[in-house]
């Protein structure tokens, strides 16, 4: 049949894989091509049989489904594979994404999301659930700034990095330029710099960035 989705099923459970070939051989253009019983099966079977979709369990014994998905993606086979879990928790999707999943479903969703998902991976997309999407979003935009905040910190020069660090632990212009044998306004001058550097307004924001960067210690 033209247009045909080629699925293989990856799960060490026989009634579930019988499930899913029974729900899936209800489409007219999904056709479940073979099945495997665990991680190395599914790799090999990928290989073998192509499939457009691999629905993979990511809880398999010997070689789990993320590693399968790996050694799948690192073949450059053109095969998506979507994984099935029992965990509903968002912090589960990154290592899916990073093994080169497009997506997952959860399996206590699978008679609902199951097929759509497939269709949707199988068409170049990626299968996400709303909150999860959120999530992503939001440590995506976390990280960024983690990173700007790394880029902004590697722009200080290291007197700029001791000032910062005094400044933030609450000593005055004073009693850093005594520390450092510089004038106090040597100091004021860095800590203008400083502010411009990493992009800050106030010396509250010096110190809540201090914190964040792990620079404020006993002896500061």
């Amino acid at each position: 049949m033209a247009g045909e989705i080629r699925v293989l099923l990856a799960d060490d459970h026989p009634v579930l894989r019988t499930g899913l070939r029974t729900l899936l051989d209800q489409e007219s253009d999904m056709r479940v091509v073979g099945e495997a019983s665990d991680g190395h099966e599914a790799v090999a079977l990928a290989a073998r049989l192509r499939p457009d979709v691999v629905i993979m369990d990511i809880s398999m014994p010997g070689l789990d489904g993320l590693e399968a998905t790996r050694q799948i993606r690192a073949k450059d086979l053109p095969v998506q594979v979507l994984i099935l879990t029992v965990h509903a928790q968002e912090r589960y999707l990154f290592p899916v994404l990073k093994a080169g999943a497009a997506g997952y479903v959860n399996k206590t969703a699978a008679d609902v999301e199951l097929v759509t998902a497939i269709r949707t991976v199988a068409a170049g997309g990626a299968f996400l659930h709303p909150a999860a999407t959120r999530q992503l979003l939001e440590d995506f935009v976390a990280g960024a700034q983690a990173g700007q905040e790394r880029d902004s910190y590697d722009r200080l020069s290291d007197r700029e990095r001791e000032v910062l660090r005094l400044v933030a632990a609450g000593h005055t212009a004073r009693e850093i330029a005594g520390l450092l044998h510089l004038s106090p306004k040597s100091v004021e001058t860095y800590r203008a710099r400083i502010i411009e550097k990493l992009e800050l307004r106030t010396r509250a924001d010096l110190v809540r960035y201090a914190l964040r960067r792990g620079l404020l210690t006993e002896d500061a």
